[in-house]
């Protein structure tokens, strides 16, 4: 192309780039031939060159549950005007998230959040030992490092409040994964607010299953199936709580009748089954954004803090199943 347009090829690629100053004439000759050719700029070719990839990944624990693409459309909100690419990667289970994150390393991706619960120590030195922008979801990493979160204990403290002053007595809770730092911080919320109302706090009344639609079928069967069943259910999300209701119906119970039922995070179904979930507003798309908005810093070099946090509001949504 440079030989045809009688120029350098570096005259070219300033064209291209638009980086230096070109001559209206010699401009035109290389647009020609770019035209002519029908080149196209490969988006990587310069990044490659620059040691970089424009490439940001995602891991999350699943993409069954709608927080997560949400979280994923509000990094992307931030980093499609940068050009920059969003990969986004289900890994369940801390060995395979090791795994995952191993082979995102290997491909050299610029930056990484990650989502997962309980990544190992092993995993977060490999993460670090690449020097590559980190951030994680709801706790900061161990050593250090940038992290987003919302406040899980106050969110579930206020929904334990709320079934309390609607005269629920015997609330339970259903949590997903046990060792989940969100499991716990929920849990916290919810033994909080019994503790405060003078509510005992019965270990028969936690329950722990999946973070699924087929967990809050379980759960609540265990829950639902004894001489003395709760009035109210708190659960640790949407997904479980979806299920709860479903677990509900299939024994003739009403809700919020019989017995209360509240999730976590408000996703879109929430409000869409019957009856509508009361939930806590989780913001996931303005996490997905404050993320990304972390990871273009450090990949500007904009900051030199060994961790940075930010905190997002989270809001009590009633609706008819409380």
């Amino acid at each position: 192309m440079a030989e045809a347009a009688g120029v350098s090829a570096s005259t070219v690629s300033q064209v291209v780039t638009g980086k230096r100053p070109v001559s209206a004439a010699t401009r035109a000759r290389v647009e020609a031939e770019i035209e002519r050719l029908g080149y196209r700029a490969h988006p990587g070719a310069a990044q490659l060159r620059g040691g970089r990839t424009g490439t940001i990944a995602l891991v999350v624990p699943t993409l069954e549950n709608p927080f997560y693409p949400l979280v994923a459309a509000g990094m992307q909100d931030v980093l499609v005007p940068r050009d920059l690419l969003l990969t986004v990667t289900d890994a369940s289970g801390p060995d395979r998230s090791a795994t995952t994150i191993h082979r995102l390393l290997s491909r050299r991706v610029d930056a990484m959040l990650a989502a997962p619960f309980g990544l190992a120590e092993s995993t977060l030195a490999e993460v670090r030992d690449a020097e590559i922008p980190f951030v994680t979801l709801g706790q900061a990493p161990p050593g250090g490092g940038d992290y987003v979160h919302t406040d899980d204990v106050s969110g579930v403290r206020e929904l334990t409040e709320h079934l309390i002053s609607r005269g629920r007595r015997r609330i339970a809770f259903l949590g997903g994964d046990e060792a989940a730092p969100p499991t716990q911080e929920r849990l916290a919320g919810y033994r909080t607010a019994l503790r405060a109302a003078g509510l005992p706090v019965r270990a028969d009344d936690v329950v722990f299953e999946t973070y699924t639609r087929q967990g809050g079928r379980d759960g609540a069967a265990t829950l639902l199936d004894r001489d003395h069943r709760p009035d109210a259910i708190v659960a640790a999300n949407d997904l479980i709580a979806i299920g709860v209701l479903d677990a509900a119906r299939a024994r003739a119970l009403r809700v919020p009748d019989d017995v209360a039922v509240t999730g976590y995070d408000d996703i879109d179904a929430a409000s869409l089954v019957n009856p509508p979930l009361t939930t806590v507003e989780n913001p996931a798309r303005e996490i997905g954004r404050a993320c990304a908005r972390l990871l273009l810093d450090r990949l500007d070099g904009e900051v030199t803090e060994v961790t940075r946090a930010v905190g997002l509001p989270h809001r009590l949504v009633i609706r008819e199943s409380s």
